[in-house]
């Protein structure tokens, strides 16, 4: 499942899919490619990378201090891709996608190559579990996401909401703009986001070359909220993010190729039971989805491009 170098190519071009754009991930990065074994198709996408320091639904959720999070943010990861490409969307492939998120495979995957790392920013050496994964919705309340659960586990639990901060909807173009601006001053941010400078450096270049133009940073402010969810990939995630326990537990995890037979049989077979409309997807039809064309299925309705949340 995780995601080989030669095959690094085809997850920016199955990214093209999205309805929204996709970000490159700051940080530590995780990307892995979903395939479906009975006829070698690609089914979905997963790329896990670095939180956002402040994220308030993921602290209260968790209930730690600053310090605490300081010590043992380490242990979190986000997931900024996550979803399935045509077909497979059209039969709740998505949740299916989701679903794996939460195994043994990503877990032992994230220990393989972070669980022993120094810290860019703190300059620590720390001993990292993977122990929570949080991602949010594209816009607004998340279908994708919602009531998610297989053999009794919940994978993930809504926990709130953005407040509606953000970039996207600054054009590249007037974006460079204000990073030029800065450039023209030296500010360290013209020169591009580094590795351990965090996911917030376009929010964070955007509000400074705003206070220099004399505008409010309140621009920045879309209003459009993003459903948040998080996944516990130990029993007790949240005591061990607090210091209250050393050793996380994970014993309701199980591996990819255990929940993606329980998603497919929960989810994927019913759904193609009910909508034969994925028969009608020619991989002749990504031309016109790249260019935002309606696709039209074997029942003649259109079709939407995969989509986060």
């Amino acid at each position: 499942m995780r995601q080989q170098t030669w095959q690094s190519d085809l997850f920016r071009f199955a990214a093209l899919t999205w309805s929204v754009p996709v970000s490159q991930g700051y940080g530590r990065r995780l990307r892995f490619l979903v395939w479906d074994n009975s006829n070698g198709k690609l089914i979905g996408l997963i790329a896990l990378g670095d939180p956002v320091f402040n994220l308030s639904a993921r602290d209260r959720l968790v209930g730690w201090t600053a310090q605490e999070r300081m010590q043992r943010l380490v242990n979190v990861m986000d997931a900024y891709v996550l979803g399935a490409v045509p077909p497979y969307n059209r039969v709740l492939g998505g949740k299916l996608v989701a679903s794996l998120v939460r195994t043994v495979d990503v877990r032992l995957a994230f220990q393989a190559q972070y669980g022993v790392a120094k810290g860019i920013i703190s300059g620590q050496t720390k001993r990292a579990d993977l122990l929570l994964v949080t991602t949010s919705s594209a816009l607004g309340r998340s279908s994708l996401y919602n009531r998610l659960r297989l053999d009794g586990t919940l994978i993930f639990e809504p926990i709130g909401y953005t407040q509606g901060w953000g970039h996207f909807h600054l054009p590249e173009d007037l974006f460079a703009d204000l990073r030029a601006l800065l450039k023209r001053s030296g500010h360290k941010y013209a020169n591009g986001n580094r590795f351990g400078d965090g996911p917030n450096w376009k929010l964070r270049t955007a509000r400074e070359a705003l206070k220099r133009l004399g505008m409010s940073p309140g621009l920045l402010r879309h209003g459009i909220s993003r459903e948040v969810f998080a996944c516990r990939f130990a029993d007790n995630a949240g005591e061990v993010l607090r210091g209250e326990r050393k050793r996380p537990i994970f014993r309701t995890l199980k591996t990819a190729d255990e929940m993606a037979r329980l998603a497919r049989d929960r989810w994927v077979i019913p759904r193609a039971g009910r909508d034969p409309s994925y028969r009608g997807w020619d991989r002749s039809n990504l031309v016109d989805l790249f260019f935002g064309v309606s696709v039209p299925t074997a029942q003649g309705r259109p079709c939407l491009a995969a989509q986060r949340g």
